[in-house]
């Protein structure tokens, strides 16, 4: 990990349907406490790896929408 990515903290929201995933930010005050959102809000499909066995879909591959919010660490 880059020493940029160890300098910020990230928290990832998941939901079923966009506007929940949009009002997040403004409903936690993620601004009040230094997050910023990364990226845009996509849905996606999420995957675990587990040392070299082949990827498990998880949430059995039901696709969720993510939002990333990031902050810088003190």
């Amino acid at each position: 990990m880059s020493d940029e990515n160890e300098e910020r903290e990230r928290i990832t929201v998941l939901a079923k349907d966009f506007t929940p995933a949009a009002m997040e930010f403004h409903r936690s005050h993620m601004a009040e406490k230094g997050y910023r959102m990364e990226g845009s809000i996509v849905q996606r499909r999420f995957q675990m790896l587990e040392g070299l066995q082949e990827p498990q879909d998880l949430f059995e591959g039901e696709p969720f929408y993510a939002v990333t919010f990031v902050r810088d660490r003190d």
